[in-house]
C-alpha cells in the first residue's frame, strides 16, 4: 500500500476512453491493492467541472456521470485543506516559479509538503515535478 496524491486528469482518463493511459490504469490497482489518496479541497470541483464540460460536448452522458461519481465516491481519497495564507504565498510562488496553474500548483504542494509521490498526465505538472525532484507515480 502507498499514499500518492492524486491529480484530476488520472480520473477523467478513466471516464472518458479517449484519454486512456496506462499510467491511470495502474492507479486503478493501487487502489485495489490498498492505496489512499491525497488531493486538494477542490479535487471533487474539478473532477465535476471537467464531466460536466464533456456532458456538454456530448462525450459523456448525464447518466453516465453519475455512476462514475457514485464509483469515485468509494475511493479512498483524502482531501486535504490548505489554508488561504498557504494559497496566497507558496502556492502562488510554486505557480509563478513553475509555470503552473494555481490549481496544479496546490497538487505540487502537497506532494512536497507531504514527501509523497504524484499522480498525473498532465505534462507541465509532471514537469514541475521533475524539477522540484517529487517522485511521480510511474507503472
Amino acid at each position: 500500500m502507498i499514499r500518492f496524491v492524486l491529480d484530476a486528469s488520472i480520473v477523467l482518463a478513466w471516464c472518458f476512453p479517449d484519454e486512456d493511459s496506462s499510467v491511470a490504469r495502474h492507479i486503478v490497482g493501487l487502489f485495489k491493492q490498498g492505496s489512499l489518496a491525497i488531493a486538494p479541497s477542490f479535487w471533487p470541483h474539478e473532477v465535476l467541472n471537467a464531466l460536466l464540460a464533456g456532458e456538454k460536448r456530448k462525450r459523456i452522458s448525464a447518466a453516465l456521470i453519475q455512476t462514475f461519481l457514485n464509483d469515485l465516491a468509494t475511493l479512498p481519497i483524502e482531501l486535504g485543506q490548505v489554508p488561504s495564507s498557504i494559497v496566497f504565498n507558496r502556492i502562488q510562488s510554486l505557480s509563478r516559479e513553475h509555470a503552473l496553474t494555481a490549481y496544479d500548483a496546490a497538487y505540487l504542494h502537497i506532494a512536497i509538503e507531504q514527501k509523497l509521490p504524484l499522480a498525473t498526465l498532465d505534462e507541465p505538472l509532471a514537469k514541475a515535478c521533475e524539477n522540484a525532484n517529487v517522485k511521480l507515480v510511474r507503472l
